[in-house]
């Protein structure tokens, strides 16, 4: 974590816990209708009456999931919520509320975690989402973030991974590939750092995939674009272990299988170049990358015509029989099966 030497730095045992967390949380404003009672009590009080709600919870452990030798705090905290927002989208639905909890070691000043904060202030406005609760905790292992998301969705509305049907079309939004690049590239620069402290990396021709890296953004829009479209996906996942990690979701709880089309995947032009840059082959970065939160979903053939040219929108595979299993048609029109090496947390490093 670079520190400005010259800043005033305000110990945690200050404040302690419960101070902390008024100062933290004294400018939190209520917007959600169903948000009845926010920080301030024993627990938080919400309240839907016509919606099915939402609950998705996530957890950031430094060492594991984020590096703050480049990871800006105030970064770190809106992407903490962009994680969580993205897997109610996933459901086709409306985020509404989070809770953060954090842990943190005595090496973070106050001001270190209002910076934080502030990233998770900014996608709580940005979302339209309330804050109403958490907590707080030491912590010997560094800084560690847990945010729960909530949110509601009509019951016709909801979509799970398990409503794919044989003839459904595959469909993705966005590019893919970028956020795992960006990582790359900071991880190189962090290696350059570390032999010689006093360069200065030039990441002019990275700036998109930094971007997707550092600051994510959740697909919101993706829920209201297929409302005005009048399109309900048949299943819908969000893309943060990869594209073949989620599609084989998608298959093994639908039951189905599927063809997934090498040419069709969508792939930034920084993506492309990077990828040749460093000798990696861009369709293996987009199929298990990962941390792209982007949404995969499938239509009914039916509803071709309403995303057709759509520019957010791109149709990658269909759906076939289960028993055809899951495969990559490549652009020599190889079949491949598809195998999940996306992000796993849990192996050994």
């Amino acid at each position: 974590m670079i520190e400005d030497k010259n800043q005033a730095r305000t110990s945690l045992s200050e404040l302690g816990e419960f101070g902390l967390i008024n100062h933290l949380t004294k400018n939190i404003t209520i917007k959600q209708k169903s948000t009845t009672k926010g920080v301030g009590d024993d627990a938080a009080v919400i309240e839907f009456k016509d919606s099915q709600v939402l609950i998705t919870t996530d957890l950031l452990i430094e060492g594991v999931h984020f590096d703050l030798s480049y990871m800006p705090l105030k970064h770190l905290g809106y992407k903490a919520v962009m994680i969580n927002l993205s897997d109610i989208y996933a459901m086709n639905g409306n985020a509404t509320q989070i809770t953060v909890s954090i842990a943190v070691s005595n090496r973070f000043p106050v001001e270190a975690i209002e910076e934080l904060y502030e990233g998770i202030y900014l996608g709580c406005k940005m979302y339209n989402v309330d804050l109403i609760g958490g907590d707080t905790s030491s912590s010997t292992k560094g800084l560690l973030i847990s945010i729960t998301a909530v949110g509601e969705v009509k019951k016709e509305d909801i979509v799970y991974r398990n409503g794919a049907k044989p003839n459904d079309l595959l469909v993705v939004t966005g590019d893919l590939g970028a956020a795992y690049l960006g990582l790359q590239v900071l991880e190189r620069e962090k290696q350059v750092f570390q032999v010689n402290p006093n360069s200065q990396p030039d990441l002019t021709d990275y700036s998109y995939l930094i971007e997707r890296q550092l600051k994510p953004e959740a697909r919101k829009d993706i829920v209201k674009l297929l409302k005005e479209l009048d399109v309900k996906p048949t299943s819908m996942i969000d893309i943060s272990d990869g594209l073949s990690s989620e599609i084989l979701h998608i298959c093994s709880q639908s039951k189905v299988g599927c063809n997934l089309y090498e040419e069709k995947i969508p792939l930034d032009p920084q993506v492309i170049s990077t990828c040749e840059e460093f000798e990696l082959n861009s369709t293996t970065i987009a199929l298990s990358g990962g941390e792209d939160y982007e949404l995969l979903f499938t239509i009914s053939q039916e509803d071709f015509p309403k995303i057709k040219g759509n520019p957010h929108l791109t149709v990658i595979g269909h759906i076939i029989d289960e028993s055809e299993g899951a495969n990559l048609i490549t652009r020599a029109n190889q079949k491949i099966q598809l195998t999940a090496q996306g992000w796993n947390a849990l192996l050994k490093k």
